[in-house]
């Protein structure tokens, strides 16, 4: 009888702990989960930020958090998750145990370690009581994009042709402004002329601005990566190693080029993220706004090939027929094909500049190290 009145009561002290600890248990919870930075390049460390809230009079015994993280995202140990890994994605579960009225915030340090624009919609929230009787789970929209950009590539890391084509580019610069071609304002200096104040800029930042102007002969630089590995490839990439050096290749010359002021465009013959029927081609421009625009866009490239290269540079041929502004194309490839030598002569007789900047050197004979230029 004793061992009877012991099991109800062991009974009721459960359900009702259930019911106090249990039911509640994610009642007037806030959480958040953000990252310390948005954008960045891939290799770089940032912290993913989680901020749990209890609200109420109850202590919650236990509450774990759920959510699927891509792959390439690298916690270091002892981030106070559990983590099961896979090749795409990975599980973390945290856990958390909060008194009433508190407030707990976790910080976890996490490297990009591949480009890519990834996105965490929710996190799968489940607490119950001390014993587990009464447990309940809820969806937390978080809504987060990440945008990790190619790695940039050290100067000394570049194959040599790349000097060349920069120097190129730079000398092909008019020492004489263009009073015609305004690029946008900057701080008034010593021997500015009056005529150059732009007077409602300066009202509106407190302090003189003068037009920014440009140069008449400053090449148009495009940057161009072919995503094909081998002249047989079609379709997806097998070995994705070279094209995302050559990605790499691309945002250190587009950041190269906009920060010594020179207008940049960028182009591959392959898809990309939400991507349209046509190949991706981005016209030159200045300006830091700019080239976030063609690091997002090399960060969206999908690793899977839309038109063979030689075609890409036939339709670039085309399209230059009635273009009047020499431009100079840093091709960046893995190997070059007779169909594409041949478009690239055509280039050529149209008076523009190709160099192309190798990505295996193994795959690419010393004619193709060379710059082509009219």
């Amino acid at each position: 009888m004793a061992l009877l009145w012991l099991v109800i009561v062991g009974g009721i002290i459960i359900g009702l702990q259930g019911v106090w600890f249990g039911r509640p248990a994610l009642r007037r919870l806030k959480y958040t989960r953000e990252f310390s930075k948005l954008r960045c390049y891939a290799g770089d460390e940032l912290e993913m930020v989680e901020t749990i809230a209890n609200e109420k009079r109850v202590t919650v015994p236990w509450l774990r958090l759920e959510a699927m993280m891509p792959g390439s995202f690298v916690f270091r140990s002892g981030s106070g998750m559990d983590i099961s890994q896979g090749e795409i994605y990975q599980n973390h579960k945290s856990i958390f145990t909060l008194k009433p009225f508190t407030r707990i915030t976790r910080k976890h340090p996490i490297m990009c370690s591949k480009r890519g624009i990834y996105t965490l919609n929710t996190v799968t929230m489940t607490g119950g009581d001390l014993f587990g009787v009464w447990r309940s789970t809820q969806p937390i929209p978080v809504h987060l994009s990440m945008i990790v950009y190619p790695s940039l590539v050290a100067a000394e890391d570049l194959p040599a042709i790349y000097q060349v084509w920069q120097g190129e580019v730079e000398v092909s610069r008019w020492i004489v402004e263009d009073p015609f071609l305004i690029l946008g304002v900057r701080p008034y200096g010593a021997g500015d002329p009056m005529n150059r104040i732009h007077w409602k800029a300066s009202a509106r930042t407190g302090e003189l601005q003068v037009y920014k102007q440009g140069w008449t002969a400053d090449p148009q630089s495009w940057i161009i990566v072919n995503i094909q590995e081998s002249e047989d490839m079609w379709s997806v990439v097998t070995r994705p190693e070279p094209i995302e050096r050559a990605l790499s290749y691309a945002a250190t010359a587009a950041a190269d080029a906009i920060g010594r002021g020179l207008p940049a465009g960028f182009a591959h013959n392959g898809y990309r993220v939400n991507g349209g029927r046509d190949p991706l081609r981005i016209e030159p421009d200045y300006g830091s706004p700019h080239l976030e625009l063609l690091l997002e866009a090399m960060a969206e490239t999908e690793l899977k090939c839309m038109v063979p290269m030689e075609q890409f540079l036939n339709d670039e041929v085309k399209r230059n027929e009635e273009a009047h502004q020499a431009r100079s194309y840093l091709l960046i490839t893995s190997y070059v094909s007779t169909a594409m030598e041949h478009e690239i002569a055509r280039l050529h007789e149209q008076g523009h500049r190709v160099t192309i900047l190798p990505v295996e050197a193994d795959h690419i004979g010393t004619k193709n190290n060379k710059a082509v230029s009219a």
